[in-house]
């Protein structure tokens, strides 16, 4: 074995065991050499191909250190090994910890004085500055003015949902299924609600159109691209379609594109692009894509909602944390998020090839369809005739496999028992296959014992 191959398998082996916590700084690349009897630039080799493989990252001037010790997606446990798909967050082993944490003390010396004292509700001023500049990137045009920086996009969607909007209207049309948060947001705040059913071809927008023309609808809440949970993402064609129907029949579109950093596709446009004045308001979230424990993100508002939207998110928290929207300007400035994020296409966008690739191999022999989505973070798998999500998920809990039921997702009207959403985003690259046979197994015994005829490769 090379020797620069020698390190890396040494180092694995000795951040698998825990001989190396997170945030502990790795041998220096002198002293490696000497260990090995080696160049400096056999070391090099062997650190810059760990940190590819996200198992160190370097700080300039101060060494390499571990991003994070153990397996992710996979828990040793004795001979088995747990495979989740259930986990939604971002990649543990891809996490910017430490860099994040240098912006953050450098954010406590220059806020220090302001920390001491309540924040303006809308944002730091600088921060709106900085997001203007980075939505440009997203092909989202605005200005600081009608940027709202919030503890979390869920925030400002849960707002929306009570919130009085410029048509008077009260009723909401949403996607069906879409993410629990705002299902249980509508419940909450017990909304008349209209659902339109997403898949593979998007939504059918004779429906929409229909629900725009006799529902009184006062907001459109929609995922535009890498759906939660289908993964879906819609053509430009049919956002132009959507936002003409808007402006058709007075309806606001809520546009929620908290993935759109992981497109790969540049030529996509969100709905924002092609109705800019208020008529879309766009709402943005750094979680997916950096780390969820922040709760920050953004919404682009007309100017006509800007007061009513300062009450209500005065009333719910008085602004979101000061210390996190500094670091947060700190990091975007800097060019350490555009870093961060080519990073994290091609991390998820591999993943979601080697999905759907297992798909193909193993699903079609079930008669299970799957959504064909490159997000890297959601697909789902509609079962069979005659499987229950419910039954299937206590199956593979006991071949340590877990994914996520799809029937919470609906509102009641729609629900569907059948349907299971898969993440590959914390499971590790080498397991994704393993899972879906996994998978695919499971269903050809429930099929079995419920004496259905499936052909099984």
């Amino acid at each position: 074995m090379r020797k620069y191959a020698q390190i890396i398998c040494d180092m694995e082996e000795r951040i698998q065991q825990g001989f190396w916590k997170p945030g502990d700084k790795l041998t220096s690349i002198r002293t490696l050499s000497a260990d090995y009897n080696c160049s400096m630039n056999t070391v090099i080799k062997a650190y810059s191909e760990l940190e590819r493989k996200h198992r160190i990252y370097a700080v300039p001037n101060s060494g390499y250190y571990v991003v994070e010790g153990g397996s992710t997606g996979a828990v040793d446990n004795g001979n088995t090994s747990r495979i989740d798909f259930l986990s939604a967050g971002p990649d543990k082993e891809a996490m910017p910890y430490r860099d994040f944490q240098h912006c953050m003390n450098q954010a406590i010396e220059r806020y220090q004085e302001e920390m001491f004292t309540y924040s303006e509700p809308q944002g730091l001023y600088s921060l709106r500055q900085q997001l203007a500049r980075h939505l440009q990137d997203l092909q989202v045009f605005t200005v600081p003015e009608r940027i709202w920086v919030v503890s979390g996009s869920q925030q400002a969607l849960n707002l929306f949902v009570s919130l009085p909007f410029p048509n008077g209207r009260t009723n909401i049309c949403l996607e069906q299924p879409t993410h629990m948060s705002f299902i249980q947001s509508v419940q909450h705040h017990d909304v008349e609600a209209y659902g339109i059913e997403v898949s593979g071809a998007g939504v059918d927008l004779e429906r929409l159109e229909h629900i725009f023309a006799h529902h009184q609808i006062k907001f459109f809440y929609m995922v535009s691209r890498f759906h939660n949970p289908t993964g879906h993402s819609y053509t430009n064609e049919d956002k132009r379609r959507i936002v003409e129907l808007a402006r058709q029949y007075d309806v606001y579109i809520i546009e929620d594109d908290y993935m759109g950093d992981l497109d790969v596709n540049l030529k996509q446009d969100p709905l924002y692009a092609y109705e800019p004045s208020g008529r879309v308001i766009y709402v943005k979230s750094f979680s997916k894509v950096m780390l969820p424990g922040l709760r920050l993100g953004l919404a682009v508002l007309p100017e006509a909602m800007n007061e009513s939207f300062r009450r209500a998110k005065f009333a719910a928290d008085l602004h979101t944390p000061l210390l996190m929207q500094g670091a947060l300007e700190i990091y975007l400035k800097s060019g350490m998020f555009q870093a961060h994020i080519q990073r994290m296409r091609e991390l998820y966008r591999g993943k979601a090839i080697l999905l759907q690739e297992a798909y193909k191999k193993h699903l079609p022999a079930v008669s299970a369809l799957y959504s064909e989505a490159l997000s890297g973070f959601y697909s789902t798998i509609e079962l069979p005739r005659g499987i229950k999500a419910k039954e299937l998920i206590q199956h593979l809990m006991q071949e340590n496999v877990e994914v996520d039921e799809v029937e919470k997702m609906f509102l009641p009207a729609f629900a569907k028992d059948t349907m299971i959403r898969i993440s590959v985003s914390q499971v590790r690259e080498d397991l994704i296959e393993q899972g879906i046979r996994n998978i695919a197994e499971g269903i050809r015994g429930l099929c079995e014992r419920k004496h259905e005829v499936v052909v099984f490769k």
